[in-house]
């Protein structure tokens, strides 16, 4: 009773922000995002009878605490769906900067459920594994897909109706995402915790949503019609009104440093200068660069040279959730 998953981050282009169930993490807004093949995690769960109790690994250390119980929260869901009640050891390999918005809760909790729900012996459908993973991290539900995900808000309360789905093909637009590495460490404001004070206090959360619904049929034209310059547009100025509800809550915070603004500003001095890029950025203040193929070399070229900048990691496209033989783990 073991499988190992790999499963990779996404970038919100439409940004999820704000739930209407805690519990079943059900969101306020549809949401769409793009899997990036640079950053993954790659899970192995084996169900041993000689367990007491769930054990996991992340990157080989021992883990304990609020990360465990989460970990242990969900396979508790497994369990449930599988009718088998036997206790898991768990050894993931995070490719992400953990908990510093590179959505490492997304490839995590989808390389968990994949690799889980396989090692148990349930052989669920995409629509049915995305709706599973929904239940450990929203964002992860998109990252059962390659390429460009919508992930569906739903209207039911028991949360059946919510889950993701794709909205091209994988191979449909070699666009390309530059993430600019500021910070890997702790949030000092987790994404939950984040979104939970401004849903509840941000007098600007209710526009938020309200403006969600014509981002998203814009923004699925443009993809569509391979329109850089309008998916750009929109996924910057989303992320834009997304950080701007948390500068309403109260109390008022931001995920941004000062290098994240400059970050911000070389992106639209490189437009300036006919170099077509766009950024966004999820609850973190590491900064995402949307670019096309012909100008790699420019666009990597300006992000390193700010001070500030620790990294630069180019993503095509990546790809949904693949199996891998227990060799392939490490």
């Amino acid at each position: 009773m073991k499988a190992t998953a790999k499963a990779h981050t996404n970038i919100a282009l439409i940004k999820y922000w704000g739930k209407r169930n805690e519990e079943l993490i059900l969101p306020t807004n549809n949401s769409l995002s793009i899997t990036l093949d640079g950053f993954h995690t790659i899970t192995n769960v084996s169900f041993k009878e000689e367990l007491t109790n769930d054990v996991f690994y992340l990157n080989d250390s021992f883990v304990q605490g609020e990360q465990a119980d989460r970990v242990t929260k969900f396979l508790n869901l497994v369990r449930d769906l599988a009718g088998r009640y036997v206790f898991a050891e768990v050894k993931s390999v995070n490719a992400v900067p953990t908990a510093a918005g590179f959505a490492s809760s997304a490839s995590g909790f989808a390389a968990l459920a994949a690799a889980s729900t396989k090692a148990v012996g349930l052989n669920l459908s995409d629509e049915q594994l995305s709706r599973l993973t929904r239940q450990g991290s929203g964002s992860a539900c998109r990252s059962i897909y390659g390429g460009f995900a919508e992930w569906q808000k739903g209207e039911k309360e028991d949360g059946s109706d919510s889950f993701a789905v794709p909205v091209v093909a994988k191979d449909h637009w070699d666009i390309r995402v530059a993430a600019v590495v500021l910070s890997s460490k702790m949030k000092k404001v987790s994404s939950r915790a984040g979104m939970k004070r401004t849903v509840e206090t941000s007098p600007f959360f209710k526009g938020w949503v309200e403006s969600i619904p014509a981002d998203l049929q814009s923004i699925k034209e443009g993809i569509l019609e391979r329109d850089f310059t309008k998916v750009g547009e929109i996924a910057e100025a989303n992320c834009l009104k997304m950080h701007a509800t948390t500068l309403g809550a109260s109390p008022p915070f931001t995920y941004w440093l000062d290098t994240t603004v400059t970050v911000m500003q070389t992106v639209k001095q490189l437009r300036d200068s006919g170099i077509p890029a766009y950024f966004t950025i999820d609850a973190g203040p590491n900064v995402k660069v949307l670019y096309l193929p012909e100008y790699e070399v420019q666009i990597k070229q300006a992000l390193q040279s700010i001070q500030g900048v620790a990294d630069v990691k180019l993503s095509r496209v990546g790809q949904g959730i693949t199996y891998l033989g227990d060799e392939d783990f490490a």
